[in-house]
């Protein structure tokens, strides 16, 4: 049997693939591609915010939220200003089309939430939300260790010494004698 801390971080994996899924194609008719969804929801309860808290709100790296973001902007949901106190950031922004949009996205999530959660007694929502604020604050250092370039102290084999344990460690020996 499957450790109990591996079934729920499965399961929790097996949920945001579903709500992911039926999200990426449901949303795709209005002309949102892969995940922009997520973005756009956050600039329109956001108004004016910086592509660099969107990123630590959704802990998502920037160069992957850049391009959504440049996705949104070129098909008409959101724009780009000049952030006042700093010419590097740019203020994003909801066009008319994407607030239009937004509506639709609460719509569903309203019905996404009622659907995965609609069974659940106000104390156990609150209780499960402290587990999962608790894991994220868990995980959290980690993830900030990996995006920058950092490494988890977990034992692991190099590629490397995986390759050489695969390959009986002569492959690459005779590869370079040839």
């Amino acid at each position: 049997m499957i450790q109990l801390e591996k079934q729920i971080l499965r399961e929790i994996g097996a949920l945001y693939r579903c709500f992911e899924g039926i999200s990426n194609i449901e949303f795709r008719e209005y002309g949102l591609a892969k995940n922009q969804y997520v973005y756009l929801v956050r600039i329109c309860e956001n108004p004016g915010t910086i592509l660099e808290r969107i990123c630590e709100e959704l802990m998502i790296d920037r160069s992957t939220a850049s391009r959504s973001v440049e996705k949104l902007c070129v098909s008409g949901f959101v724009y780009k200003k000049k952030y006042p106190c700093n010419l590097k950031n740019r203020a994003l922004y909801p066009t008319e089309k994407g607030l239009k949009m937004y509506e639709i996205l609460k719509t569903e999530e309203e019905y996404s939430d009622q659907t995965a959660l609609g069974d659940f007694s106000e104390a156990e929502l609150r209780q499960f939300y402290g587990y999962l604020k608790r894991m994220r604050m868990n995980i959290t250092p980690d993830w900030k260790t990996v995006k920058k370039n950092g490494a988890r102290n977990y034992p692991r084999m190099s590629a490397a010494e995986l390759f050489f344990q695969e390959n009986g460690g002569d492959a690459l020996c005779e590869e370079s004698n040839q």
